[in-house]
């Protein structure tokens, strides 16, 4: 089966950390891009971040098959397709905080996550944490998420402006994060596609080092192959510094969203 979803995605240590406690995943065929960021103690952050990437992986292979085709919940008005997304990572959620609650090495362990679902003729984001979704589309880059963190809490109330919180020393402290409690709030949105838009999912270890003009060039520059733009997204963020694991997840909307439900419903038909 062909994708509509041309993927690729770069994880790297970076130049300070001594193990990488990210973990991403990529599935053009079924269209899901994942950036789990963990945190805790000695390697539970790569634990917490493994977990939460491998169970949304899991259900959402288990469950897309499964679904009524473009049905919407009617109490929240997202597709069902994004239920089984908000679903997938509350179950994350839980499995991280099982798995701390019966292993002392593990307490306190969690993970920021950003995960997408390309299908039909959108996408569906959740997010737990700062990190991050951008959308580039006809050379212009936009954050399609806002971080669960005490530095945005403080920008959206006037504290500080986004030029001076970029600045910040506190920029790291988040407000939200999976598996730290039992139960997790869930942002989920959904947005438009359209051909040619190119996604980028990542860990604040790039966006700390890269502010978003130079992140929107690189994109822009080396956007023809997503290979690429990782690889330069990830040395770029390292030159800067490094200082915290870097994760990068690309994705290109290859074909009309047309074409992209037509692959679905062959795709759902297969496992029927």
């Amino acid at each position: 089966m062909s994708s509509a979803l041309e993927v690729a995605g770069l994880t790297d240590t970076g130049q300070v950390r001594e193990h990488n406690e990210d973990a991403i995943h990529t599935d053009g065929e079924l269209g899901l891009l994942v950036v789990a960021d963990g945190m805790g103690g000695y390697k539970a952050g790569e634990i917490a971040s493994a977990i939460a990437v491998e169970n949304i992986r899991r259900m959402m292979e288990e469950g897309l098959p499964r679904l009524e085709r473009n049905h919407t919940d009617p109490d929240s008005g997202f597709t069902l397709a994004s239920m089984l997304l908000h679903e997938a990572v509350v179950e994350a959620n839980a499995a991280i905080f099982r798995a701390a609650s019966e292993d002392t090495r593990y307490q306190g362990m969690g993970t920021t996550l950003v995960a997408c679902l390309y299908h039909g003729d959108r996408l569906s984001i959740a997010h737990v944490g700062d990190s991050r979704m951008y959308r580039l589309r006809g050379g212009e880059m936009q954050l399609l998420t806002s971080d669960h963190s005490l530095l945005q809490e403080l920008v959206d109330r006037g504290f500080y402006t986004s030029e001076e919180a970029e600045k910040s020393l506190n920029r790291n402290i988040v407000t939200r994060a999976m598996g730290v409690e039992e139960e997790v709030e869930v942002d989920l949105q959904e947005e438009s596609v359209a051909p040619g838009d190119i996604l980028l999912l990542c860990s604040d270890g790039l966006n700390d080092m890269l502010d978003e003009q130079t992140i929107r060039l690189t994109l822009n520059k080396f956007g023809d192959n997503l290979g690429d733009t990782a690889t330069e997204l990830v040395q770029a963020a390292n030159q800067a510094g490094g200082r915290d694991n870097i994760s990068v997840v690309l994705g290109r909307i290859s074909d009309s969203p047309g074409d992209r439900q037509r692959w679905l419903d062959r795709f759902v038909d297969f496992f029927s």
